[in-house]
């Protein structure tokens, strides 16, 4: 059913008016400072022939995900899943948790901001282990989120936890503005040595610097991510609103298709969209993908 659907796997939607986004703050973000909605990013879709999406949380709020998670219903198919936000911390009552959330909508995936915890081994926590496993019993993805001072406690995560499906965001957030590339490419070559690991090719722009990146400054670290994990495991995703700090949902789109140039075109096919209906097993006409068909 895949064939050659477009999926955006990863954007935001976000309604200040309803609630706020704490991590807005400073005049680097302002631009972000508003309302976001479907309305505004469909034009972007089609323009780029995205079928459909994949919305990520962007706050530790379950109404939030309640609200992507009714949006999502409300799409006529536009978006397919929902990664939300549940409390890793309380593992006693994820399950139920999850369950409820999953009646509610298309609830695909779980993320935290684990870059934002003051204890870069958050990830090794045995209560949020814990959490994590409720999640991949749930037959759900977890996304991580972190940088290069988080990605050796992801990488203990996805060594410990084979039986959870692990997602990569943004590249582990290289840093590219910076011009370095230790030890975020040996750690991301380790993450992609396992099978239950894949990685999205999205956030580059932002972690360019936002003025006067070129893309000669962003293909390596995209290059570096598709040669780790394969055509096979890498999934496209905009980023949007986040990336029009630096460019235009159209720059975040020719970056992955400059990325994957030199593929066939069912390699190509996989990564701008077959990847994220197998991993995040989205449901097409009349049908879902099976937990298993992921492994």
């Amino acid at each position: 059913m895949s064939g050659r659907m477009r999926i955006d796997a990863h954007h935001h939607l976000w309604d200040l008016d309803r609630r706020p986004q704490p991590w807005l703050r400073g005049d680097a973000l302002e631009p972000l400072r508003r309302t976001f909605a479907l309305p505004e990013l469909l034009p972007l879709l089609d323009a780029h022939g995205i079928d459909t999406t994949v919305v990520v949380q962007s706050s530790a709020s379950l109404d939030e995900t309640r609200d992507l998670l009714a949006t999502a219903r409300a799409s006529h198919g536009r978006i397919a899943g929902v990664v939300g936000w549940a409390d890793l911390t309380d593992p006693d009552r994820l399950p139920g948790v999850l369950a409820e959330l999953a009646e509610a909508g298309p609830l695909v995936g779980v993320r935290h901001q684990v870059q934002d915890e003051a204890d870069p081994q958050w990830l090794d926590r045995p209560d949020v282990r814990a959490g994590l496993r409720a999640v991949g019993a749930a037959g759900l993805a977890y996304d991580l989120l972190v940088t290069p001072r988080e990605l050796p406690a992801a990488l203990a995560a996805v060594e410990e936890l084979p039986e959870v499906r692990f997602v990569l965001d943004h590249a582990g957030k290289p840093p590219i503005a910076a011009g370095r590339w230790e030890p975020w490419a040996e750690q991301v070559a380790g993450i992609a040595d396992h099978p239950n690991a894949v990685c999205k090719l999205s956030g580059l722009l932002t972690e360019a610097d936002h003025e006067s990146w070129r893309p000669a400054d962003v293909l390596p670290y995209a290059r570096h991510v598709l040669a780790s994990f394969g055509a096979d495991r890498v999934l496209f995703g905009s980023d949007w609103p986040v990336c029009t700090l630096a460019g235009r949902y159209a720059d975040a789109f020719a970056l992955a298709e400059q990325a994957t140039a030199a593929l066939t075109p069912d390699e190509r096919d996989a990564v701008l969209g077959g990847n994220a209906f197998r991993v995040y097993s989205l449901a097409g006409p009349g049908e879902r993908v099976s937990d298993q068909a992921t492994e």
